[in-house]
């Protein structure tokens, strides 16, 4: 399994170096532009939109409509910090003002962009899909912790850390920054971590996924943002995003 990562753009032995450059720009709200770009959906009775969360064929997880007219996509890596300002400050109005009405669903694809993104991704997902989106949340929240305990890590455990197998690579990845104790303080048990970071099934899912993206949609840095299958092309921030999606709901 060293091949997983020979599907990620940087090299397991440099994993710190990347941290700054997985995206670019400020990370500004703006107040919601006027006027809906579609009718508003009802969802079933007694259950907000914001709260339906399935998993896609593509391998991602989406909330919202399934249905949703306008169908928005983010690629992102959760050490990523950029992809962490996207989430932190435009998340909540992305879910108050679009998911909840039904015009818009959201959906997040793990992108694997970093060594250690293979360990956090298959820990992200070892939830129940009702608490993958908080969960992928929280690991925004505490990201600059787990980056800063990532840069502090010495030259022998980065070692140790490229000798090993992918899978053994990811769990020492997860356990060195602090990732598995994170989740069990969140209700994950220890055997479920074991079970989910050495899931072979989710593995190849996450890294089908990551070639997809990277040799058909060409995604290569993080975030990517698609909206109803159209790569946006330009623009990290919530400020510029918001009316690429009031746009596509105009047309």
């Amino acid at each position: 399994m060293r091949s997983v990562f020979r599907f990620l753009p940087v090299a397991l032995a440099a994993p710190l170096l990347m941290l700054a450059g997985c995206g670019g720009g400020n990370a500004n709200t703006s107040e919601s532009l006027q006027g809906d770009p579609v009718a508003n959906v009802a969802a079933a009775e007694g259950t907000p939109w914001t709260e339906v969360v399935s998993k896609t064929e593509e391998g991602g997880y989406r909330v919202g409509n399934p249905d949703a007219p306008i169908k928005f996509v983010e690629y992102g890596s959760r050490s990523c910090p950029a992809c962490a300002a996207f989430a932190t400050t435009g998340y909540k109005p992305l879910m108050e003002n679009y998911v909840a009405t039904g015009r818009v669903s959201y959906e997040f694809r793990d992108f694997l962009l970093h060594p250690q993104d293979l360990g956090v991704a298959l820990l992200g997902r070892c939830v129940a899909k009702e608490r993958f989106f908080p969960m992928l949340d929280q690991m925004y929240v505490a990201q600059p912790q787990f980056n800063r305990t990532a840069q502090g890590l010495s030259q022998q455990t980065l070692a140790q850390i490229q000798s090993l197998p992918a899978p053994q690579a990811a769990k020492m990845w997860a356990q060195q920054l602090g990732y598995v104790d994170f989740v069990k303080q969140r209700g994950v048990p220890q055997a479920q971590v074991d079970q989910c970071l050495s899931d072979q099934a989710a593995v190849t899912e996450l890294t089908t996924m990551l070639r997809y993206a990277s040799n058909e949609l060409g995604v290569n840095s993080t975030p990517t943002f698609f909206i109803n299958g159209e790569k946006v092309p330009s623009g990290i921030v919530w400020s510029d995003i918001e009316p690429q999606i009031r746009a596509a709901g105009a047309r």
